[in-house]
């Protein structure tokens, strides 16, 4: 462990010195990926300094201890802070050897969510509704940028199907265990006999990618634009600005029709095919890396159900992990810290005991 750190700390003085190096400070790109690697190293080294004070508070306090002509008194303040020390020395190990597990690549980037309505008909595209209303929500707390890419809503507000993109700090490493099936169960507003009914919708967290990170021929791909369709005014069906992409080899579809732009429908269409393509990629991988870098508690299959909102009882229960809450109200609005946190603790600890 303490050979794992000392490279890191050495690495983190070398970023250190670069990113004062005005050759480096006017290279924004360069500059940006630096500040980032020095970000995920500042939690270690903050901690190690924290595990090197409570050993030098330790040795110290022993060293007071076997002072022959030492107080009874001052003994007994020695001995407490040895005991003191040791405890927080063993906390800040422990927390060492969590922040040493290897970090998903992924974990800075920013995603694609694409949420579909399941079984359940009409309540379920408009829980669906309900369920890009707490993503935006808890987006909105954590200061990330909501961009939605395609959407197919209902007559009553809810969504067969929604596409969109969230950017921010860290996006990827909390959203990305909410990919699975998420199951409400509550009446809906057009049943009149009060009865409860369960439905589902899909939910798929996808890492936005580069062009670099996979490669996409060209001639591979059929690209068709066809005219608008939903609420937009006049613009709307005058204009073929929607665009479809097929990629022949996988027989992917991806469609935007959110932008007045066809340019800018086409892009966000791209940024879907790129981020599902690479999805596509990771799974078909050694079933061994896949179960290490995908959702890591539970399979991360679409078709697993991971979550189960019981709007009568007000309860939230993740199925993952045994955890529930009575606090489903708070969690609709955006405040989903508990359960992220939760699903982060529990990812990091099976990957200790994995090492161990």
């Amino acid at each position: 462990m303490l050979e794992k750190i000392g490279l890191a700390q050495a690495r983190y003085d070398e970023i250190n010195a670069k990113l004062s190096d005005p050759k480096v400070v006017a290279d924004a790109k360069l500059y940006t990926e630096l500040m980032r690697e020095y970000k995920s190293l500042t939690p270690l080294i903050e901690m190690y300094k924290q595990y090197l004070k409570a050993k030098n508070d330790y040795e110290d306090a022993k060293q007071t201890c076997e002072d022959a002509s030492l107080e009874a008194e001052f003994r007994e303040m020695a001995e407490e802070e040895m005991l003191s020390s040791k405890e927080r020395m063993e906390q800040c190990s422990e927390e060492l050897k969590l922040l040493l597990l290897p970090r998903d690549p992924d974990d800075d980037k920013n995603v694609i969510v694409e949420i579909r309505a399941g079984a359940g008909g009409e309540e379920a595209a408009l829980f669906a509704n309900s369920m890009f209303r707490m993503y935006s929500m808890y987006a909105a707390r954590q200061g990330w940028k909501i961009d939605v890419m395609s959407s197919n809503p209902t007559e009553l507000g809810g969504y067969r199907e929604i596409c969109f993109g969230v950017e921010g700090e860290g996006v990827y490493s909390k959203l990305k265990y909410e990919s699975g099936v998420h199951r409400v169960q509550r009446v809906p507003e057009t049943e009149s006999q009060g009865r409860i009914q369960t439905s589902t919708i899909t939910v798929a967290v996808l890492p936005e990618v580069e062009e670099v990170d996979v490669n996409i021929n060209l001639a591979d791909l059929t690209i068709q634009t066809f005219r608008s369709s939903g609420a937009g005014g006049q613009h709307i069906n005058k204009t073929e600005s929607a665009v479809r992409i097929i990629h022949k080899p996988s027989g992917m579809v991806v469609e935007c029709q959110e932008e007045r732009s066809q340019m800018k429908n086409k892009d966000k269409a791209m940024k879907m095919l790129y981020s599902r393509l690479y999805e596509q990629e990771l799974t078909a991988r050694d079933s061994a890396i896949a179960e290490e870098r995908r959702i890591q508690v539970g399979t991360g299959d679409r078709s697993e159900r991971i979550r189960t909102y019981n709007y009568p009882q007000s309860r939230v229960t993740d199925h993952r992990i045994g955890l529930t809450l009575y606090k489903l109200d708070d969690m609709m609005n955006g405040g989903c810290d508990e359960v992220f946190e939760a699903l982060r603790v529990a990812d990091r600890t099976a990957k200790l005991l994995k090492q161990e």
